[in-house]
């Protein structure tokens, strides 16, 4: 995954990482939330699954500190970071603020 992450976050469409573990309690609360987003945005936005278990280079390099973080790259730039699980209203308005 670390060999195209930075490919994926280069996409001129708003990219959603979810910084996630298998054994974390909100991060299967937010699964959900994230498919729900992705029926209503479409193609209008790129969610990418992050284990950080399988991948701690890459969560030590975005400074992953805790399960769920979610992080909204455009053109390779951070535009958006929260840890927790969020809303999908919030979700869904905050990626179409950036389209």
């Amino acid at each position: 995954m670390k060999s195209n992450f930075s490919e994926i976050i280069n996409d001129s469409k708003p990219v959603l990482v979810d910084f996630f573990a298998d054994w974390c309690g909100p991060c299967k609360t937010l699964a959900p939330i994230l498919k729900d987003a992705k029926a209503e945005l479409g193609d209008a936005v790129k969610i990418v699954k992050i284990d950080v278990d399988k991948n701690q280079e890459l969560a030590a390099k975005y400074q992953v500190r805790g399960v769920p973080t979610l992080v909204l790259f455009k053109n390779g730039n951070q535009l958006w970071r929260q840890s927790g699980v969020v809303p999908k209203s919030d979700l869904v308005k905050l990626i179409r603020s950036h389209q």
